[in-house]
């Protein structure tokens, strides 16, 4: 005979509703409550019925989780723990690729709208393209990353503050010609591009530093493959930079192997950092230095807000900052002396 919530909640010693809320992740309990119903639920291989509980409380149990390139490793590492996060609240996750498409996010604004999933995390990569600006009802949804808007909950780092933060790294590493990578530029722009070239001219700004506008390097996206390119690019027609700030891991990771195909050294001849700390960052020759998040912290601050957001729909917008941190590896490292 098939398993009831009566039977797990008499074998973990609670009641009914406390199974409910740890398979739904509708109500926190404490962590040695979750493991004995988790006991439970395995060892009676109990199945909630997901059907008779979308009836009774009009929810589907699913999310929508949209970034703009889900081949990035940033996007995989994020993608990881949004699903972890989201399964320990009882919510499966629909993922999506919007890219520079606004039509896809409007596709998964329609599914909300039409209760296919309970609500949506999305990632614009500007306010402008984005389809949460002029649409006449939104269903519950976040929004991650560094557009500038009050129309929807947001969970993003502080890109600005971040950059600065790197930036300051390198110049007090005694480097004064500190290149980025991945600016705004032709056919590429980003309300993150824009936030972490404003941090890099801040820190400039606030060392009595002069801003070299032929110092923001662009590139046509934040691949290894487009960074490369750009650096290649840059160092043939400018030469090195003393250090230089990429925009994403992705980024360095490329342009550590162009320095390297130049015959420069990281870090001896050109420092290089990056952003985001991916895994793949942390064992490259040499292991890059780069700006660290807590993406499980992340993950689990947006779907917060998302079951808010759910419960209550008529609650204002809130803002959450991710705190940062530079983590020193051995890319960067003093400026020799002349």
């Amino acid at each position: 005979m098939r398993a009831t919530v009566k039977d797990v909640a008499a074998r973990a010693g609670v009641s009914p509703k406390t199974v409910s809320n740890v398979v739904t992740g509708a109500v926190r309990v404490s962590a040695e409550t979750r493991a004995r119903v988790e006991e439970a639920v395995a060892a009676l291989a109990y199945v909630p019925n997901l059907s008779a509980r979308g009836l009774r409380t009009g929810r589907t149990g699913s999310i929508a989780l949209a970034f703009p390139d889900l081949t990035t490793p940033y996007s995989a590492e994020m993608s990881h723990w949004f699903v972890e996060v989201a399964h320990e609240r009882g919510w499966s996750v629909q993922l999506e690729q919007t890219g520079m498409r606004p039509e896809r996010e409007r596709e998964l604004l329609l599914r909300g709208k039409e209760h296919l999933v309970d609500g949506l995390v999305l990632n614009p990569v500007s306010l402008d393209e984005s389809a949460i600006v002029g649409a006449e009802s939104l269903p519950p949804v976040v929004v991650i990353g560094e557009v500038e808007q009050s129309l929807v909950d947001q969970v993003r780092v502080d890109s600005v503050a971040a950059a600065r933060d790197m930036t300051r790294h390198l110049i007090e590493l005694g480097h004064r010609r500190i290149a980025v990578l991945g600016s705004s530029g032709d056919g590429f722009d980003t309300a993150t591009a824009r936030a972490r070239t404003l941090g890099w001219q801040q820190a400039h700004e606030a060392a009595g530093l002069p801003v070299d506008p032929a110092l923001r390097w662009s590139c046509r996206s934040w691949s290894p493959e487009a960074g490369a390119a750009a650096v290649r690019e840059r160092l043939a027609a400018d030469g090195p930079p003393d250090a230089l700030f990429c925009f994403t891991d992705s980024l360095a990771i490329g342009a550590v192997h162009a320095l390297w195909a130049a015959g420069l050294r990281v870090p001896d001849d050109v420092s290089v950092a990056g952003f985001d700390d991916i895994a793949d960052g942390r064992f490259t020759l040499p292991p890059l230095t780069t700006v660290r998040l807590d993406k499980r912290l992340f993950a689990e601050r947006t779907l917060e807000l998302l079951a808010a957001r759910i419960a209550d729909r008529d609650r204002p917008p809130e803002l959450a900052i991710i705190p940062h941190e530079i983590v020193r590896r051995e890319s960067t490292a003093a400026a020799r002396s002349s």
